[in-house]
């Protein structure tokens, strides 16, 4: 079993479609404000050339971005980017580009910036699922600065991806808004790739996923997640005892392992709900529960809905 397939296993549950929205050609001074994101959305960002500093009010942390940097913000947190300099920003110019981005220009003479921004739109319910297991805030680099690294690296591969993207921005090509979609989408993956490959995440999914003792559990809730786990199954495939498992989990996750399982079967749950002629009784068995109450219970307690209202709310937004 690949204890690092739970990304691919994750992505069949949670539907995660791209978009990029504009492209940012500024020289200093330059600031740019986002507000918060919907609920279902992801904002996304990457520094294609030169660098920025990205500010988040909330938390009131700053973080300076370089050439390759991407930036994911999965809580959707309102934030800021700007070139650090405390000038007053030069006005911008916006134009739209025909693959459907905004093309955002101004005429500062200092440090230039080349920068692409975009969101992510996870598909309902499962936003909370990804705002509850990922951190606020993902960055990765898509170059490999050392050159230790083969050319499989999850940096590399980002690289190469940024790469087309770059050339599609720039261009007015036939297929370029879908070709620019699609790259989109492809770029959450790799960056949650990157981000769990990397080993640098302090807590949350990617942390767990990312941690050679704890992997083997989460690979195999997210292989098989309406299987009766049993805390000390999980433990007994990360040969660790069933107190330092449980410790050592909700370290890095924030939640429990249980939790984690839970929220998986509901997300499953909702998908099959969305099927016609399914019964909820059907659904429960499926997602692993033997009593059709108790998933009821427990689907309306994380959902904040019945396994009927979810349902029903489906079918009128299809």
């Amino acid at each position: 079993m690949s204890e690092v397939d739970w990304l691919s296993h994750l992505l069949q549950i949670v539907t995660v479609t791209g978009q990029l929205e504009v492209r940012c050609a500024y020289g200093a001074p330059w600031r740019v404000t986002w507000a918060r994101a919907a609920p279902n959305e992801i904002p996304y960002h990457v520094i294609v050339g030169g660098r920025a500093i990205l500010e988040d009010p909330e938390s009131r942390t700053a973080w300076e971005l370089v050439n390759g940097d991407i930036v994911l913000l999965p809580h959707g947190a309102a934030h800021v980017l700007h070139d650090g300099s405390g000038q007053t920003p030069v006005r911008t110019h916006e134009s739209r580009g025909s693959a459907g981005w905004m093309l955002s220009e101004n005429d500062g003479r200092g440090e230039r910036l080349d920068l692409l921004c975009g969101r992510f739109f996870v598909a309902p319910p499962h936003d909370r699922l990804i705002r509850n297991y990922l951190p606020a805030n993902v960055v990765t680099r898509a170059v490999d600065s050392d050159g230790e690294e083969g050319i499989g690296s999850a940096s590399n591969q980002l690289a190469g991806l940024v790469g087309l993207m770059r050339m599609e921005s720039a261009g007015n090509r036939a297929g370029g808004r879908a070709i620019l979609n699609a790259l989109s989408s492809v770029l959450f993956t790799l960056v949650l790739r990157a981000a769990s490959e990397s080993g640098e995440s302090a807590e949350g999914l990617l942390a767990v996923a990312g941690n050679p003792r704890l992997a083997p559990a989460v690979a195999a809730m997210f292989a098989d997640p309406a299987r009766p786990w049993k805390l000390p199954d999980l433990a007994d495939l990360c040969g660790m005892s069933r107190a330092t498992f449980m410790r050592q989990f909700q370290d890095k996750l924030g939640r429990s392992a249980l939790d984690l399982l839970t929220d998986l079967r509901m997300s499953l749950a909702a998908n099959e709900l969305k099927k016609p002629g399914i019964s909820t009784e059907a659904v429960a068995e499926t997602v692993g529960y033997q009593s059709v109450s108790a998933f009821r219970h427990v689907f309306a307690e994380r959902m904040g809905m019945t396994p009927g209202e979810w349902r029903r709310l489906a079918h009128k937004g299809e």
